[in-house]
């Protein structure tokens, strides 16, 4: 393409005029660069909108991010609880067809009012975070 026909950019309303110099080893480099190629972006424009970003979000500190860690994982262990939970209730459920009256139906509804209170007790706190 010849050098008259090259995209031409408007002027920058707010030029850039400050240089940034950022050290960075081999892993960092090569997972910024393919997140900024992923986006489209050049590795300084990347590095530009994601720590400005990051500098509107004052609410996500360290504590919040691991705050929303621990709720995460907590509601993946319930989730686990609530498939194991549905295991029993469906054994249950197959006894009393076949006509029989298993006695481990109290402790499964037991089980299943232990799985949605811990739901509960998540969301319950996923929405107070909010």
């Amino acid at each position: 393409m010849p050098a008259s026909a090259a995209r031409k950019r408007p002027p920058q309303k707010h030029k850039r005029a400050r240089i940034c110099n950022v050290r960075l080893n081999d892993d960092e480099w090569n997972r910024l660069t393919a997140a900024a190629r992923t986006s489209r972006k050049s590795l300084p424009a990347y590095l530009v909108r994601a720590g400005l970003a990051a500098a509107d979000d004052s609410e996500n500190t360290a504590a919040v991010i691991a705050g929303h860690r621990e709720l995460v994982a907590e509601l993946f262990a319930a989730r686990r609880h609530l498939g194991q939970v549905g295991n029993n209730l469906n054994q249950v459920a197959r006894a009393i067809n076949s006509g029989g009256q298993p006695a481990e139906i109290d402790a499964v509804i037991a089980a299943v009012q232990r799985a949605v209170a811990r739901v509960q007790a998540v969301t319950d706190r996923l929405l107070e975070q909010e």
